[in-house]
């Protein structure tokens, strides 16, 4: 487990690093947390992180975006809070990047918990007020 304090917005650059040397092989990460507690402002951090060059932003109505990282390595981002139950991710071909080898960010994981990898990396992030967030890493 691991712990991240964040008390300002130039802290989710130092909690990517964390983040992604903490996970080592690992490339699947679900994310958790309220509207608002700061998942795609971490999943943000991590692209460029990754070397991500394009803008990232929330893939709620595409579902799915998909970024060229650093080399030849693909990054995925997918939200799936509009999904209404499991046969919609499955539609959506969930397993193929679930199984793939790139880097897969979840966001709104709880309906597809069944069919998450046993080592995805999970990623709680809780709002303490307007600025704080504790980030819990399993």
């Amino acid at each position: 487990m691991l712990e991240i304090n964040i008390t300002n917005i130039s802290d989710w650059e130092n909690a990517a690093a964390q983040l992604i040397t903490w996970a080592g092989e690992r490339r699947k990460f679900a994310f958790y947390g309220e509207i608002g507690a700061g998942k795609t402002t971490f999943i943000q951090a991590i692209c460029r992180y990754l070397g991500v060059g394009d803008y990232v932003a929330s893939p709620t109505f595409a579902l799915v975006h998909e970024y060229a990282g650093s080399g030849a390595q693909r990054v995925y981002h997918l939200d799936l809070y509009r999904l209404r139950n499991i046969q919609e991710a499955l539609d959506i071909g969930i397993e193929e990047y679930l199984d793939g080898p790139d880097y897969c960010f979840i966001e709104w994981p709880e309906l597809i918990e069944p069919l998450l990898p046993e080592d995805i990396v999970r990623v709680k992030i809780a709002a303490d007020s307007n600025s704080h967030r504790k980030v819990v890493i399993l």
